[in-house]
């Protein structure tokens, strides 16, 4: 499956849905990924829960856990590559002790301690 586009076709109509998102996680000492995700999984102070592509605006609290990030390609600033786990290409897996989400437009914005 290409996880940029699916393509779909009804009636003659061509439909292209991306499935791609932005993901920016932030610690207090540095940016620690920037990139395009396909879904990011997320431990809720109310149960873990996951975001795809054009999710709804929500801002929630996280506790501490494991995120679960999946995307076609990662790209880390040899700086803060150590705090990663991969899992495999396409998923890799980030500890953190607590922090907060927004997800916006389209953008996930991970604050994490």
């Amino acid at each position: 499956m290409n996880y940029e586009l699916y393509i779909f076709v009804i009636r003659n109509f061509k439909f292209v849905i991306k499935l791609i998102m932005i993901l920016e996680i932030v610690s207090p000492e540095a940016t620690l990924f920037k990139g395009e995700v396909t879904s990011v999984s997320l431990p809720g102070v109310n149960g873990s829960f996951q975001i795809l592509n054009n999710h709804a605006p929500i801002v929630s609290i996280l506790k501490q856990g494991t995120v679960k990030i999946a995307a076609p390609s990662f790209k880390f600033e040899k700086e803060v590559e150590d705090k990663f786990t991969r899992v495999n290409d396409q998923n890799y897996t980030l500890d953190i002790a607590s922090g907060t989400i927004e997800m916006k437009d389209n953008k996930v914005i991970v604050l994490a301690d």
